[in-house]
């Protein structure tokens, strides 16, 4: 049940951000699918769109007329009537186009930055001044030059004014190197340090790799926020998220983090009623991150998903006409392929740690 709370509400929002683009410039709509597959149910509209239910509730899609299938590949039978072809996805200008096709991952990040705002203007933001306040048993920062009252300047190229942001810049990064600037007496001293790889586990059993420096901050304190610093934060969560996930994919592509660490419908299932059983705060909060998610697998540069497209657009732009058709349905093609094993690898992933074939 939560994982249908989580992911339908999700899916639908980011399709109708393509709908509701598409419809702003001109662009006449066949079909509105939550699923895909074999239809379950649905209605058409006076519209002529036929809004639908359908059996494998892993996604959605839009079909504009002209798109040969749900998957844009390929173009249907032109018309002749040229009062028909202006409904037609393929043959709006290029910055509409595209438009209507960042509109879905658009809607996916909107729909994170309202969550983290409004969760920001009730709750506030926990805040401590970037001061090292004590040092663990073990610590990386000590042994590496850092001392007690040291306040906390840069790590990396990364400003440092809270001490919530060592943390943001520390734990998605286990056994890299990296500088810490600390303010001393008034001189800037800068740290090469190699951060701690430390494998934690929560209240459900899950467990994760982190990296940890070993240092403690000052005591913490809530800090109010209002409407205009709860949007501008919450941006900067959004932004700081998917600053995360593109880490995460380059540590898993050179071999720093296990592919282990990937995950499926399975395990965001299991997660979303793991969030759900702690209270709709934590759900809904848990949703935004997904959400995220869902903005950044569809905006990787994939032909057959939305970054696929985007690529296509932009490749359109620099050219100044669009690639051969054959190269686009091959391209698709070869792009459906890929997220198709992509998504068996990360069930069978998913499906793996919980010794369901025997191991």
């Amino acid at each position: 049940m939560a994982f249908g709370l989580l992911l339908g509400p999700l899916v639908t929002l980011h399709e109708l951000g393509h709908y509701l683009v598409g419809r702003w410039c001109g662009v006449k709509a066949v079909a509105f699918s939550i699923g895909f597959g074999r239809e379950l149910a649905g209605w058409t509209d006076s519209r002529g769109t036929r809004w639908k239910l359908s059996m494998l509730p892993l996604g959605g899609y839009v079909q504009f007329a002209g798109d040969m299938n749900p998957a844009s590949v390929g173009v249907d039978k032109i018309p002749l009537d040229l009062k028909e072809r202006e409904g037609w996805f393929h043959f709006k200008p290029l910055w509409q186009r595209f438009l209507i096709v960042f509109a879905g991952p658009g809607t996916n990040l909107l729909v994170a930055v309202a969550i983290f705002a409004a969760f920001n203007l009730a709750y506030g933001r926990i805040y401590a001044p970037p001061v090292v306040a004590g040092f663990a048993t073990q610590s990386v920062a000590k042994d590496a030059g850092v001392r007690e009252g040291d306040r906390i300047v840069a790590i990396g190229d990364k400003e440092i004014t809270g001490f919530e942001q060592v943390r943001d810049q520390i734990a998605p990064y286990p056994d890299e190197m990296v500088t810490i600037v600390v303010e001393r007496d008034g001189l800037r001293h800068s740290y090469p340090v190699k951060i701690a790889s430390k494998t934690v586990t929560d209240e459900f059993g899950n467990e994760s790799r982190i990296g940890m420096l070993g240092i403690a901050g000052q005591g913490l304190k809530r800090e109010r926020l209002g409407v205009g610093r709860s949007l501008t934060y919450a941006v900067e969560q959004t932004y700081g998220v998917m600053g995360t996930m593109v880490s995460g994919l380059r540590q898993i592509f050179t071999g720093q983090r296990s592919v282990r660490e990937l995950g499926g419908p399975v395990k965001i299932a299991k997660f979303s009623g793991e969030r759900l059983a702690l209270g709709w705060q934590e759900f809904v909060y848990f949703s935004a991150f997904i959400s995220i998610n869902l903005a950044f697998i569809n905006l990787l540069p994939i032909p057959g998903l939305d970054g696929g497209h985007l690529a296509f657009y932009l490749a359109e732009g620099v050219r100044r006409k669009p690639l051969g058709a054959r190269s686009q349905e091959w391209a698709l093609r070869t792009g459906l392929a890929f997220v198709l094993a992509l998504m068996v690898f990360v069930t069978i992933n998913d499906l793996v740690p919980a010794n369901l074939f025997g191991s």
